[in-house]
Protein backbone atom coordinates (compact mmCIF):
# COMPACT_ATOMS: atom_id res chain seq x y z
CA UNK A 1 0.00 0.00 0.00
CA UNK A 2 2.85 2.37 0.86
CA UNK A 3 4.49 1.62 -2.48
CA UNK A 4 1.24 2.31 -4.33
CA UNK A 5 0.84 5.66 -2.56
CA UNK A 6 4.40 6.64 -3.49
CA UNK A 7 3.85 5.63 -7.11
CA UNK A 8 0.61 7.64 -7.31
CA UNK A 9 2.33 10.73 -5.91
CA UNK A 10 5.25 10.32 -8.32
CA UNK A 11 2.78 9.99 -11.17
CA UNK A 12 0.95 13.14 -10.12
CA UNK A 13 4.19 15.14 -9.90
CA UNK A 14 5.22 13.87 -13.33
CA UNK A 15 1.77 14.65 -14.72
CA UNK A 16 2.01 18.31 -13.75
CA UNK A 17 5.18 18.62 -15.81
CA UNK A 18 3.53 16.78 -18.68
CA UNK A 19 0.67 19.29 -18.60
CA UNK A 20 2.85 22.36 -19.09
CA UNK A 21 4.82 20.50 -21.79
CA UNK A 22 1.61 20.00 -23.77
CA UNK A 23 0.05 23.41 -23.15
CA UNK A 24 2.08 25.27 -25.76
CA UNK A 25 1.36 22.61 -28.38
CA UNK A 26 -2.37 22.77 -27.68
CA UNK A 27 -2.38 26.58 -27.87
CA UNK A 28 -0.58 26.70 -31.23
CA UNK A 29 -2.65 23.87 -32.65
CA UNK A 30 -5.93 25.38 -31.53
CA UNK A 31 -5.26 28.94 -32.77
CA UNK A 32 -2.95 28.56 -35.78
CA UNK A 33 -4.15 25.10 -36.85
CA UNK A 34 -0.50 24.01 -36.88
CA UNK A 35 0.49 20.62 -35.50
CA UNK A 36 3.98 21.65 -34.45
CA UNK A 37 6.26 18.64 -34.91
CA UNK A 38 9.12 20.81 -33.65
CA UNK A 39 7.44 21.33 -30.27
CA UNK A 40 9.63 18.81 -28.46
CA UNK A 41 12.75 20.37 -30.01
CA UNK A 42 11.70 23.74 -28.55
CA UNK A 43 11.26 22.05 -25.15
CA UNK A 44 14.76 20.62 -25.56
CA UNK A 45 16.11 24.05 -26.52
CA UNK A 46 14.48 25.62 -23.45
CA UNK A 47 16.17 22.97 -21.33
CA UNK A 48 19.53 23.94 -22.79
CA UNK A 49 18.87 27.66 -22.21
CA UNK A 50 18.09 26.91 -18.56
CA UNK A 51 21.15 24.64 -18.29
CA UNK A 52 23.38 27.34 -19.80
CA UNK A 53 22.07 30.02 -17.42
CA UNK A 54 22.62 27.70 -14.47
CA UNK A 55 26.06 26.42 -15.52
CA UNK A 56 27.65 29.64 -16.76
CA UNK A 57 25.71 32.40 -14.98
CA UNK A 58 24.88 30.59 -11.75
CA UNK A 59 21.16 31.33 -12.07
CA UNK A 60 18.97 28.84 -10.22
CA UNK A 61 16.86 26.99 -12.82
CA UNK A 62 13.61 27.79 -11.04
CA UNK A 63 14.46 31.47 -10.57
CA UNK A 64 15.71 31.64 -14.15
CA UNK A 65 12.51 30.30 -15.73
CA UNK A 66 11.16 33.80 -16.58
CA UNK A 67 14.38 34.58 -18.46
CA UNK A 68 14.25 31.22 -20.24
CA UNK A 69 10.64 31.93 -21.22
CA UNK A 70 11.54 35.39 -22.56
CA UNK A 71 14.39 33.98 -24.67
CA UNK A 72 12.15 31.25 -26.05
CA UNK A 73 9.33 33.72 -26.75
CA UNK A 74 11.74 35.71 -28.92
CA UNK A 75 12.81 32.52 -30.71
CA UNK A 76 9.20 31.47 -31.29
CA UNK A 77 8.11 34.92 -32.46
CA UNK A 78 11.00 35.06 -34.93
CA UNK A 79 10.33 31.56 -36.28
CA UNK A 80 6.66 32.34 -36.82
CA UNK A 81 7.27 35.67 -38.54
CA UNK A 82 10.11 34.34 -40.68
CA UNK A 83 8.89 30.85 -41.58
CA UNK A 84 5.48 29.76 -40.33
CA UNK A 85 3.79 33.01 -41.35
CA UNK A 86 4.08 31.75 -44.91
CA UNK A 87 1.98 28.64 -44.23
CA UNK A 88 -0.68 29.87 -41.79
CA UNK A 89 -3.98 28.15 -42.61
CA UNK A 90 -2.18 26.05 -45.23
CA UNK A 91 -3.07 22.37 -45.67
CA UNK A 92 -2.05 20.22 -42.71
CA UNK A 93 0.51 18.27 -44.75
CA UNK A 94 2.42 21.49 -45.55
CA UNK A 95 2.65 22.50 -41.90
CA UNK A 96 3.78 19.01 -40.90
CA UNK A 97 6.61 19.12 -43.44
CA UNK A 98 7.77 22.59 -42.43
CA UNK A 99 7.65 21.97 -38.67
CA UNK A 100 9.43 18.63 -39.15
CA UNK A 101 12.15 20.52 -41.01
CA UNK A 102 12.42 22.99 -38.12
CA UNK A 103 12.74 20.06 -35.71
CA UNK A 104 15.60 18.59 -37.74
CA UNK A 105 17.40 21.95 -37.90
CA UNK A 106 17.03 22.62 -34.15
CA UNK A 107 18.24 19.12 -33.31
CA UNK A 108 21.30 19.54 -35.53
CA UNK A 109 22.11 22.99 -34.12
CA UNK A 110 21.79 21.69 -30.55
CA UNK A 111 24.13 18.83 -31.40
CA UNK A 112 26.70 21.29 -32.79
CA UNK A 113 26.41 23.63 -29.81
CA UNK A 114 26.14 21.17 -26.92
CA UNK A 115 27.34 17.80 -28.31
CA UNK A 116 25.30 14.61 -27.87
CA UNK A 117 26.18 14.22 -24.19
CA UNK A 118 23.37 14.17 -21.66
CA UNK A 119 23.14 17.29 -19.50
CA UNK A 120 21.46 17.59 -16.13
CA UNK A 121 20.42 20.64 -14.15
CA UNK A 122 21.00 20.11 -10.44
CA UNK A 123 19.36 22.94 -8.49
CA UNK A 124 20.22 23.70 -4.88
CA UNK A 125 17.10 21.78 -3.84
CA UNK A 126 18.32 18.58 -5.53
CA UNK A 127 18.57 15.75 -3.02
CA UNK A 128 16.22 17.41 -0.53
CA UNK A 129 12.87 15.79 0.19
CA UNK A 130 9.78 16.14 2.35
CA UNK A 131 8.31 13.10 4.08
CA UNK A 132 4.54 12.84 4.50
CA UNK A 133 4.18 9.66 6.48
CA UNK A 134 5.63 6.96 4.26
CA UNK A 135 5.43 9.09 1.11
CA UNK A 136 8.57 10.98 0.10
CA UNK A 137 8.28 14.15 -1.99
CA UNK A 138 11.52 15.24 -3.71
CA UNK A 139 11.69 19.02 -3.36
CA UNK A 140 12.87 19.62 -6.94
CA UNK A 141 9.99 17.56 -8.36
CA UNK A 142 7.54 19.28 -6.02
CA UNK A 143 8.75 22.71 -7.16
CA UNK A 144 8.54 21.67 -10.81
CA UNK A 145 4.99 20.41 -10.24
CA UNK A 146 3.90 23.59 -8.46
CA UNK A 147 5.36 25.87 -11.13
CA UNK A 148 3.83 23.75 -13.89
CA UNK A 149 0.35 24.01 -12.34
CA UNK A 150 0.75 27.77 -11.79
CA UNK A 151 1.77 28.23 -15.44
CA UNK A 152 -1.14 26.16 -16.71
CA UNK A 153 -3.78 27.84 -14.54
CA UNK A 154 -2.20 31.22 -15.31
CA UNK A 155 -2.55 30.55 -19.04
CA UNK A 156 -6.20 29.61 -18.55
CA UNK A 157 -6.85 32.89 -16.69
CA UNK A 158 -4.88 34.83 -19.31
CA UNK A 159 -7.04 33.44 -22.12
CA UNK A 160 -10.20 34.04 -20.12
CA UNK A 161 -9.64 37.46 -18.53
CA UNK A 162 -7.23 39.54 -20.63
CA UNK A 163 -7.91 41.43 -23.84
CA UNK A 164 -5.11 39.64 -25.69
CA UNK A 165 -6.30 36.29 -24.38
CA UNK A 166 -9.85 36.95 -25.56
CA UNK A 167 -8.50 38.00 -28.98
CA UNK A 168 -6.58 34.71 -29.19
CA UNK A 169 -9.70 32.73 -28.30
CA UNK A 170 -11.82 34.70 -30.76
CA UNK A 171 -9.34 34.09 -33.57
CA UNK A 172 -9.32 30.37 -32.80
CA UNK A 173 -13.13 30.19 -32.82
CA UNK A 174 -14.00 32.49 -35.74
CA UNK A 175 -11.29 34.23 -37.75
CA UNK A 176 -13.71 36.32 -39.85
CA UNK A 177 -15.55 37.66 -36.80
CA UNK A 178 -12.24 38.43 -35.07
CA UNK A 179 -11.15 40.51 -38.06
CA UNK A 180 -14.42 42.44 -37.97
CA UNK A 181 -13.63 43.40 -34.38
CA UNK A 182 -10.23 44.78 -35.38
CA UNK A 183 -7.96 41.83 -34.62
CA UNK A 184 -4.88 41.74 -36.87
CA UNK A 185 -4.38 37.99 -37.36
CA UNK A 186 -0.79 37.89 -38.61
CA UNK A 187 0.63 39.72 -35.60
CA UNK A 188 -1.61 37.75 -33.26
CA UNK A 189 -0.40 34.49 -34.78
CA UNK A 190 3.23 35.44 -34.10
CA UNK A 191 2.41 36.44 -30.52
CA UNK A 192 0.46 33.23 -29.94
CA UNK A 193 3.26 31.08 -31.33
CA UNK A 194 5.75 33.00 -29.20
CA UNK A 195 3.67 32.32 -26.09
CA UNK A 196 3.41 28.65 -27.01
CA UNK A 197 7.18 28.37 -27.42
CA UNK A 198 7.77 30.33 -24.20
CA UNK A 199 5.67 27.71 -22.40
CA UNK A 200 7.64 24.96 -24.14
CA UNK A 201 10.88 26.61 -23.04
CA UNK A 202 9.70 26.86 -19.44
CA UNK A 203 8.69 23.20 -19.62
CA UNK A 204 12.18 22.38 -20.88
CA UNK A 205 13.74 24.20 -17.95
CA UNK A 206 11.56 22.23 -15.53
CA UNK A 207 12.23 18.98 -17.38
CA UNK A 208 15.97 19.50 -17.00
CA UNK A 209 15.62 19.56 -13.20
CA UNK A 210 13.98 16.11 -13.06
CA UNK A 211 15.58 14.35 -16.03
CA UNK A 212 18.50 14.65 -18.42
CA UNK A 213 18.46 16.49 -21.73
CA UNK A 214 20.25 15.87 -25.00
CA UNK A 215 19.56 16.97 -28.60
CA UNK A 216 17.52 13.88 -29.45
CA UNK A 217 14.76 14.00 -26.83
CA UNK A 218 12.54 16.25 -28.95
CA UNK A 219 10.60 13.63 -30.92
CA UNK A 220 9.58 11.71 -27.80
CA UNK A 221 8.48 14.91 -26.04
CA UNK A 222 6.44 15.97 -29.08
CA UNK A 223 4.65 12.61 -29.11
CA UNK A 224 3.94 12.84 -25.39
CA UNK A 225 2.63 16.41 -25.70
CA UNK A 226 0.44 15.38 -28.64
CA UNK A 227 -1.12 12.54 -26.63
CA UNK A 228 -1.81 14.79 -23.63
CA UNK A 229 -3.38 17.51 -25.79
CA UNK A 230 -5.73 15.02 -27.45
CA UNK A 231 -6.68 13.27 -24.21
CA UNK A 232 -7.37 16.51 -22.33
CA UNK A 233 -8.95 18.50 -25.16
CA UNK A 234 -7.40 21.22 -27.31
CA UNK A 235 -9.86 23.98 -26.37
CA UNK A 236 -9.42 23.82 -22.59
CA UNK A 237 -6.14 24.48 -20.71
CA UNK A 238 -7.62 22.80 -17.64
CA UNK A 239 -8.21 19.75 -19.82
CA UNK A 240 -4.47 19.71 -20.51
CA UNK A 241 -3.87 19.54 -16.74
CA UNK A 242 -6.27 16.61 -16.50
CA UNK A 243 -4.63 14.91 -19.48
CA UNK A 244 -1.15 15.42 -18.04
CA UNK A 245 -2.06 14.15 -14.58
CA UNK A 246 -3.93 11.20 -16.05
CA UNK A 247 -0.99 10.21 -18.24
CA UNK A 248 1.58 10.68 -15.49
CA UNK A 249 -0.35 8.45 -13.07
CA UNK A 250 -1.11 5.89 -15.78
CA UNK A 251 2.56 5.59 -16.74
CA UNK A 252 3.62 5.23 -13.10
CA UNK A 253 1.04 2.51 -12.41
CA UNK A 254 1.97 0.70 -15.62
CA UNK A 255 5.64 0.76 -14.63
CA UNK A 256 4.75 -0.63 -11.19
CA UNK A 257 2.45 -3.47 -12.25
CA UNK A 258 3.65 -4.37 -15.75
CA UNK A 259 7.03 -2.77 -16.36
CA UNK A 260 8.42 0.60 -17.42
CA UNK A 261 8.90 -0.72 -20.97
CA UNK A 262 5.12 -0.71 -21.41
CA UNK A 263 4.47 2.82 -20.07
CA UNK A 264 4.41 4.41 -23.52
CA UNK A 265 2.31 1.54 -24.86
CA UNK A 266 -0.31 2.22 -22.19
CA UNK A 267 -0.25 5.97 -22.89
CA UNK A 268 -0.83 5.67 -26.61
CA UNK A 269 -3.33 2.86 -26.10
CA UNK A 270 -5.43 5.27 -24.03
CA UNK A 271 -4.95 7.93 -26.72
CA UNK A 272 -6.46 5.60 -29.33
CA UNK A 273 -9.34 4.76 -26.97
CA UNK A 274 -10.09 8.45 -26.35
CA UNK A 275 -10.02 9.18 -30.08
CA UNK A 276 -12.61 6.44 -30.61
CA UNK A 277 -14.89 7.18 -27.66
CA UNK A 278 -14.50 10.95 -27.21
CA UNK A 279 -12.60 12.56 -30.11
CA UNK A 280 -12.75 16.06 -28.57
CA UNK A 281 -10.90 14.95 -25.44
CA UNK A 282 -12.01 14.36 -21.86
CA UNK A 283 -12.83 18.04 -21.25
CA UNK A 284 -13.12 19.21 -24.85
CA UNK A 285 -16.36 20.63 -26.15
CA UNK A 286 -18.39 18.47 -28.48
CA UNK A 287 -18.39 19.65 -32.07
Amino acid sequence: MDLLAQVLVNGMLLGGLYAVMALGLALVWGVLNIVNLAHGAFIMLGGYVSWYLYTYAGIDPFMGLPLTAVVMFAVGYGVQRGVLNLIVRAPMFNTLLVTFGIEVVLTYLAQLAFSTDFRAINPSSAGNSIALGTVVLPVSRLLAFGIAIVLTVGMWLFLLRTRLGRAIRATAQNLVAARLYGVEPRRLYATTFGIGIALAGAAGGLYGTVSQINPYIGAALTAKSFAISIIGGLDNPLGVIVGGLFLGILESLTALYIGSTFSDVASFGVLVLVLIVRPNGLLGKAA
